[in-house]
């Protein structure tokens, strides 16, 4: 009788990583950010080089290619890790799909500021629930024609814009993005995901399949990878997300994100 060998039995399956920029100019300054092309803060580029590179160092993770956004906050990010793992070579594709949330006129200002005009629960409204959208960017935001005329949107469809954004709109933005990227996935490639804050919990959505109610209860810390493994013959999930890194770190970083602030 032939020998069966135990690895026709092994479940063939490959992993994804999704990870947060390192903390932005604005991300320090506690302010709104969205679609401004806020650069690394240099304690966002310590972030990467002290919090993720290490984790995915001891992890052993390695990568055929990566995606970022067209804002340099999320490539730069893309950028240092590759570095750092001796890998430069391996290509970053940049997506406009997968720009952070549009915040709308609240760009350019401080959550604080917003709350204390607005109230609290009308700024955690806009922030993390699932359909509100905050107002629409007026030419009066200082930032209204540096963000309408930037040059890296210039892939962006007509009529496709946004002026603002609510976490859905977003998350629809980022499906068909994320779907081309699960077929890479599944075909075999090592894929590394540098994306922006409310990216990630769209792609955790898209990913975990959880509910609107649950999602706006979901948040991600900066520079902390987020490992998913998928069966290659199913396309299905293997077991939970792993959030790599110290964990004592990762729950108070996790709560300060959460969080109004200061």
């Amino acid at each position: 009788m032939r020998e069966i060998q135990a690895s026709q039995f092994m479940t063939k399956t490959n992993r994804l990583v999704v990870l947060r920029h390192g903390e932005s100019d604005f991300n320090i300054e506690n302010k709104f950010c969205g679609w401004h092309d806020a650069p690394l803060s240099e304690f966002g580029i310590q972030e990467a080089l002290t919090v993720a590179i290490p984790a995915l160092e001891q992890s052993q993770l390695e990568f055929d290619v990566v995606y970022s956004s067209v804002l340099s906050r999320s490539r730069q990010t893309a950028e240092l890790v590759l570095c750092k793992l001796n890998c430069a070579y391996v290509p970053i594709k940049e997506d406009w799909r997968l720009c952070e949330r549009h915040y709308g006129d609240l760009t350019g200002y401080k959550k604080r500021k917003i709350a204390d005009r607005y109230g609290e629960q009308q700024v955690q409204a806009w922030r993390r629930g699932y359909d509100c959208v905050p107002p629409p960017i007026e030419e009066s935001n200082r930032y209204y024609y540096t963000i309408c005329s930037n040059p890296i949107f210039d892939d962006v469809p007509p009529g496709k814009f946004p002026l603002s954004e609510s976490l859905h709109m977003c998350v629809d933005r980022v499906e068909p993005a994320w779907n081309e990227v699960k077929q890479e996935v599944l075909k075999g490639s090592r894929v590394l995901m540098c994306v922006h804050g409310t990216v990630a919990r769209a792609l955790v959505q898209h990913i975990e399949g959880i509910s609107n109610e649950a999602i706006e209860k979901v948040n991600i810390p900066n520079c902390v990878p987020r490992v998913y493994e998928f069966d290659l013959n199913s396309g299905g999930l293997i077991g939970s997300a792993i959030n790599l890194g110290d964990q004592e770190y990762i729950r108070r970083k996790t709560a300060q994100v959460a969080a109004i602030g200061d």
